[in-house]
């Protein structure tokens, strides 16, 4: 920009950071939104925007549904989707932030939320801008539920919806600069076995081990790293009802994921034949379902939306670094249905941990780099 960039003002900055701490206080975890999606309506309704909430709720098994925000730009500008989540995951403490020398943390053993409050809470500033002055382009604002939980509220959102031509989430937790290029398809993988139960102690001959044959199927598969873009893991098993009964059941929840997509389902396709050789050996059934959660993605980074930001950042003085992740957002959903959208770092450390984290100075980069990206948008391609 041969201008000075947009930068938050001192007020805005004083918000941004009250804003963090009162929100990251509400407990929000997928599924129980409720009170996290009524604070940030009423946020936007004071900016007077109109929040439109969706009925998405029914479909993710969520207590809210996703908030759309729209404000208009000038005249054939284009239109930037900006999304956050309102979810987060489970919290295994309550959330009583403390400012550790600039620092916010939980002060209990618990996650601290800024996945994803660190974006909503710029989102909502930018709102507030935009609401008092004109915007450079056209901005859709969404707030989306149960994002943690296989990117539900995305899905279950009507893109139709949209009028944006491209647009950004702040959902890496990663420092600011990396612009992620590249994302996986993820699927997930029940396997249920089937034996029959007998007593471990007297009829064990009569008895077909359902955790046996999962735990031999287990051992048959590739987990961990298989190659730079794919890995694989077995997440969850449970099964049997006492130390004394032959297991007559047992469920293993398997994952699967590559920036290929077409690796991705070989690596499937091979867990479940894992699955259904060792279930045979064991005179056992098993049942296996495959969902594909989200679908792959790669942008170039000369497409215009990765160049704005890449601008952006480059205006505030920040190397972009364009990354590939294993990890999904909602980014993923907007991409596979048409419309570009890039995954923006957001400066969060450890989340999904007790030690999670995000300091002031990257709350207010992350505002500072936002109303830039929006100015950035404005710009021909």
């Amino acid at each position: 920009m041969s201008h000075a960039p947009p930068r938050a003002t001192a007020p805005e900055r004083a918000r941004l950071h009250e804003d963090f701490v009162r929100l990251c206080e509400i407990p929000s975890p997928s599924g129980d939104e409720r009170a996290m999606a009524d604070a940030v309506a009423a946020e936007l309704s004071a900016a007077g925007l109109e929040v439109d909430e969706d009925a998405s709720g029914q479909e993710t098994g969520s207590n809210a549904g996703n908030l759309l925000v729209r404000v208009e730009g000038p005249p054939g500008a284009p239109v930037v989707l900006l999304c956050a989540h309102l979810d987060t995951v489970p919290q295994a403490a309550p959330v009583e932030v403390v400012d550790d020398e600039g620092v916010f943390r939980n002060r209990n053993e618990g996650i601290l939320g800024a996945d994803n409050k660190a974006a909503v809470v710029v989102l909502l500033a930018v709102a507030r801008r935009l609401a008092a002055q004109p915007a450079p382009v056209g901005v859709e604002l969404l707030f989306t539920t149960a994002e943690e939980t296989a990117l539900r509220g995305a899905r279950a959102f009507d893109r139709s919806r949209l009028r944006a031509d491209f647009g950004y989430v702040m959902d890496h937790a990663t420092p600011i600069g990396e612009l992620v290029t590249a994302s996986p398809t993820f699927y997930r993988i029940d396997a249920r076995f089937h034996g029959a139960a007998a007593h471990a102690g007297i009829r064990p001959e009569d008895g077909r081990n359902a955790i046996a044959a999962a735990g031999a199927a287990l051992a048959r598969m590739k987990l961990g790293r298989l190659d730079a873009e794919t890995t694989a893991n077995a997440g969850l098993i449970s099964g049997g009802t006492a130390v004394n009964v032959v297991a007559e059941r047992c469920t293993v929840v398997l994952e699967g994921r590559s920036l290929d997509d077409a690796r991705a389902g070989e690596v499937v396709s091979a867990m479940v034949d894992a699955c259904t050789e060792a279930a045979s050996e064991a005179e056992c059934d098993v049942e296996a379902s495959v969902e594909r959660l989200f679908r792959a993605y790669r942008l170039a980074r000369t497409h215009p939306a990765v160049e704005a930001a890449a601008r952006a950042l480059g205006a505030h003085g920040i190397e972009p670094d364009h990354i590939s992740t294993g990890g999904g957002s909602d980014a993923n959903v907007f991409v596979e249905e048409g419309l570009p959208v890039v995954n923006m770092a957001n400066g969060t450390q450890h989340n999904h941990e007790p030690g999670e984290s995000v300091s002031r100075h990257a709350l207010e980069t992350m505002l500072d780099v936002t109303l830039t990206l929006l100015a950035e948008s404005a710009r021909p391609s």
